[in-house]
């Protein structure tokens, strides 16, 4: 009894990262973007908590796998796309559809891709969100961008989940000072950096900085 207790943890704090991200969408149409992205962020530590977890327990499972990418499509994608569709003036706000169907797309080829153990190809659902979290706070501030700028920026970051883009995890095997280590200790500086002197729309320049590190990141040792 007890064993079957402990299997299934991991796959009730995948639960809370859905009901995160469906909280979220609900808050997206009301109009409140804070709070949005709140649970978005909720969402990203429960994903965090239930891989953690499953190791610590040795509880994987073939549905645990299939429910969190379940879950990640509606916490990365539809609630982003959400506040996208809300954000955006109503007469191309459809745009934001493409955002969750790519990362349905980029989810669906993580599973069956044996390259992607220890790094990424393409930008991950979840670095997609955190992205659209920041434009979407710089919006709702400052005004829509040109629509010949805001168009293609979805259709770019929907395309960027798709593209062969060799992108290194962010997630610590071991805390010593390797090259890729490095890189994850830069973007988190970044990312603390840029929000404290930005705000949110901080997080959407430590996106393209993790895109940009993408680029040499093969090459480095």
């Amino acid at each position: 009894m007890l064993k079957k207790i402990k299997s299934q943890i991991p796959n009730a704090i995948t639960c809370l990262n859905l009901t995160s991200g469906c909280i979220a969408i609900a808050l997206a149409f009301k109009g409140l973007y804070l709070e949005a992205s709140i649970a978005i962020f909720a969402a990203a530590v429960f994903d965090f908590m239930d891989g953690a977890m499953a190791r610590l327990l040795k509880a994987y499972s073939d549905m645990g796998k299939e429910l969190d990418s379940l879950s990640d499509l509606v916490s990365f994608g539809v609630a982003p796309a959400a506040m996208v569709y809300n954000a955006f003036p109503q007469e191309y706000s459809w745009i934001a559809l493409t955002i969750p169907v790519c990362g349905a797309l980029r989810l669906a080829r993580f599973n069956v891709d044996t390259r992607q153990t220890t790094s990424f190809i393409g930008l991950p659902i979840p670095a997609n969100a955190l992205f659209w979290i920041g434009a979407v706070s710089y919006i709702n501030a400052n005004g829509p961008f040109e629509t010949w700028i805001m168009m293609p920026g979805v259709f770019l970051f929907s395309q960027l989940m798709l593209d062969n883009i060799p992108l290194f995890s962010l997630k610590f095997h071991d805390f010593r000072l390797s090259t890729e280590n490095l890189l994850r200790y830069l973007i988190i500086i970044a990312a603390v950096v840029l929000t404290v002197l930005m705000g949110l729309p901080g997080l959407s320049l430590t996106i393209v900085l993790y895109l940009l590190l993408g680029l040499i990141y093969p090459f480095l040792p």
